[in-house]
């Protein structure tokens, strides 16, 4: 049956095309799959590194990141950087130092070089080496303290009307800060109350001494020892003398020097004996006790006040002075 035979052969055909087709396609497709183990990517290489890298020593591990160079700072784009054959060799640094542990080069050296063996500026005077407690008066370049006319008018003003005998002198110069700019020399601490010998001394400390013999000597005086009449004498040892204090060869300068300070040995009475300055601690008689009263009155008038229980340099006088200290401190024994 010619027509049935005819129908069918096409079909047939048709699908052995079509499975062709499939099967083609399938060879197609497994043979674009990528290997199962394919090689890895390399690492691109740094731009600096065009040479080869030098070899590792012969060690079984690389070398820890610390050790790796830091990458350089970028240079400034307006000025091209030079050929390697042209850079200059990098320092080297000592084997088993980084380049953080090697130090800075010092700064150079400010002004001309010392000469040897000295090891300070030769500007600085060698007195300056020792502390004041061991230089002389020489070493110390001191100047005389300067006096303000207004000021030394009214003190000078101010003797005249307690009645103080008085006369002014010259300037006195005696050089290494020793002297008086306005000095005065007193004959009569009060009226009728001699000053033996005179003092050459500064007006301030007149009128301290002055007034402390009228407020406190005086008074004290009358009351313990009334049968010895009136103080007629203040004999002084010392007034303005140009030395250290206590004389010693090295030390501070005394206020002696300056006018500033007088000593006081012994009060002498219309009747009877002197009363000299010396130790009375003991001393439970009125005698004692005028000399320990007029010691402490000393400090409402002067800044410093030295009685012989002091030190052995005073044990036989009062050092009074008007030392000006900072914040007003006074000091008295």
């Amino acid at each position: 049956m010619p027509s049935a035979i005819d129908t069918t052969e096409p079909d047939a055909l048709r699908k052995l095309s079509i499975l062709a087709i499939l099967l083609a396609a399938t060879a197609i497709l497994a043979g674009a799959r990528l290997p199962l183990h394919g090689p890895l990517p390399q690492a691109k290489p740094e731009p600096a590194e065009t040479t080869s890298p030098a070899p590792l020593p012969d060690k079984a591990e690389p070398p820890a990141p610390e050790d790796v160079p830091a990458p350089q700072p970028k240079p400034d784009a307006k000025e091209p950087e030079a050929p390697a054959q042209d850079r200059p060799p990098a320092p080297q640094s000592e084997p088993g130092k980084s380049e953080a542990s090697t130090p800075a080069p010092a700064e150079p050296m400010q002004g001309p070089p010392l000469p040897p063996g000295r090891l300070k500026s030769p500007q600085t005077p060698e007195e300056e080496e020792k502390p004041p407690a061991e230089q002389t008066l020489e070493e110390q370049h001191l100047t005389i303290e300067p006096e303000s006319d207004a000021e030394h008018a009214e003190c000078a003003a101010a003797l005249q009307a307690l009645g103080v005998v008085f006369k002014e002198t010259p300037r006195i110069d005696d050089g290494n800060g020793c002297g008086i700019d306005k000095p005065i020399i007193v004959s009569e601490a009060l009226p009728g109350i001699k000053l033996k010998p005179e003092a050459t001394i500064r007006c301030p400390t007149a009128l301290a001494l002055a007034r402390w013999i009228k407020e406190s000597v005086v008074p004290a005086a009358s009351a313990a020892l009334p049968e010895q009449g009136r103080i007629t004498t203040v004999n002084q040892a010392t007034s303005y003398m140009c030395r250290l204090r206590n004389g010693a060869e090295t030390g501070r300068i005394s206020e002696h020097a300056r006018g500033n300070a007088i000593d006081i040995a012994s009060f002498h009475f219309e009747k009877g004996d002197d009363v000299a300055v010396r130790s009375r601690r003991g001393d439970s008689t009125l005698t004692g006790a005028f000399q320990r009263t007029v010691s402490a009155a000393g400090c409402l008038y002067f800044t410093t006040v030295l009685d012989p229980e002091s030190d052995a340099a005073h044990e036989t006088h009062f050092h009074l002075d008007v030392i000006d200290r900072k914040g007003g401190y006074r000091y008295c024994h």
